[in-house]
C-alpha cells in the first residue's frame, strides 16, 4: 500500500510539473487562436489537436491541470481550517456552542450540495474577469464545504475533551481557548489530514461540474470543467476530446490513493 501511495504521489507530481512547464513551451498560450488550423486533428505541432476556435487543446489542458492542482488543495485547506474551528469549538465546549454548531451542520448537510453551489454561483455576476470568477468559484467551494468535515472533527473533539492530558492541562490553570488550540486540535491532526485529502477530489469534481455548466471560470481561461463541454457536442466525438476526462479521473484516483491508510481509518 505504501508503494501505491508513492506511485500516486509521483503521478500527481509529474502532472503538476508538466502543467507548470507549459509556460516555457513555444506555444504556451492557452488563448491564442490559430484560425488556419481550426478543429485540427492531432499532429506534431498540436498533439491533441485544436478546438473550434483554433486553440491548442494540449496547452489549455496543461493550464487547466495546473489551476485545479493548485486551487483545489488551497480551497480544501481553508475548508479544513473552518471545520477544525467549528467542530473543535462545538465538540470541546459543548452546551450552547454545540447545539448551534450541530444545527448549522445539519442544515448544510440537508441541502443538495451541488444545487446550493449552482444557486450561489448563479447569483454572482457572470461578466467578471476570468481569474476573478475562478477564485470566486473555489472560494464558494471552500466556504460551503466545511459541514461534513466539521461533524467528524466535532466527534473527535468530544472524545478528547475528557482525556487525561486535557484534564491535566486544566488542572495546571491552562485557559480553555489555549487547551483547545494547543492540545485538542493538534491531536486531531490525523482526522484533519484525512478530511483534507478526501476534500480535494470532491472540490475537483465540483468545479468540473460547475465548469461543465458554464458557471466556473469565464472564457478564455481553461478549466477541466469547460474543457469537458466539448463532450456535449453532437456525435461523432473525436478521441482527443476525452483527454480532459482521462486527466480528471487520473487525478481524482491519485488523490484518493495518496491518503495514508492509517489516516483514512480514523
Amino acid at each position: 500500500m505504501r508503494r501505491v501511495r508513492m506511485i500516486a504521489a509521483a503521478v500527481l507530481g509529474l502532472m503538476l510539473a508538466a502543467s507548470t512547464a507549459a509556460d516555457f513551451l513555444p506555444s504556451g498560450s492557452y488563448s491564442q487562436q490559430y484560425r488556419a488550423w481550426s478543429s485540427a486533428a492531432p499532429s506534431s505541432r498540436f498533439p491533441l489537436g485544436t478546438d473550434d476556435l483554433g486553440r491548442d487543446r494540449l496547452m489549455r489542458l496543461l493550464h487547466a491541470t495546473r489551476t485545479s492542482l493548485l486551487l483545489a488543495p488551497a480551497a480544501a485547506a481553508v475548508t479544513t481550517l473552518l471545520a477544525a474551528l467549528m467542530g473543535g469549538i462545538a465538540g470541546y465546549f459543548g452546551g450552547w456552542w454545540d447545539r448551534c454548531a450541530v444545527r448549522a451542520i445539519d442544515l448544510m448537510l440537508s441541502l443538495p450540495w451541488l444545487f446550493l453551489l449552482l444557486a450561489v454561483r448563479a447569483l454572482l455576476p457572470l461578466n467578471v474577469a476570468p481569474g476573478t470568477s475562478l477564485f470566486v468559484t473555489y472560494g464558494i467551494l471552500a466556504a460551503l464545504g466545511w459541514a461534513s468535515p466539521a461533524r467528524v472533527v466535532r466527534a473527535g473533539a468530544r472524545h478528547l475533551r475528557d482525556s487525561e492530558f486535557v484534564l491535566q492541562a486544566r488542572a495546571s490553570g491552562c485557559p480553555e481557548p489555549r487547551v483547545l488550540l494547543r492540545h485538542i486540535i493538534p491531536n486531531l491532526r490525523p482526522v484533519l489530514l484525512a478530511q483534507f485529502w478526501t476534500t480535494i477530489p470532491i472540490f475537483i469534481l465540483a468545479e468540473a461540474n460547475l465548469g461543465l455548466l458554464g458557471l466556473s471560470a469565464s472564457e478564455p481561461f481553461p478549466t477541466w470543467g469547460n474543457l469537458l463541454e466539448e463532450l456535449q457536442h453532437p456525435f461523432p466525438i473525436r478521441s482527443e476530446v476525452f483527454a480532459p476526462l482521462v486527466v480528471v479521473a487520473l487525478a481524482v484516483c491519485c488523490f484518493k490513493l495518496v491518503l495514508p491508510l492509517e489516516d483514512s481509518r480514523v
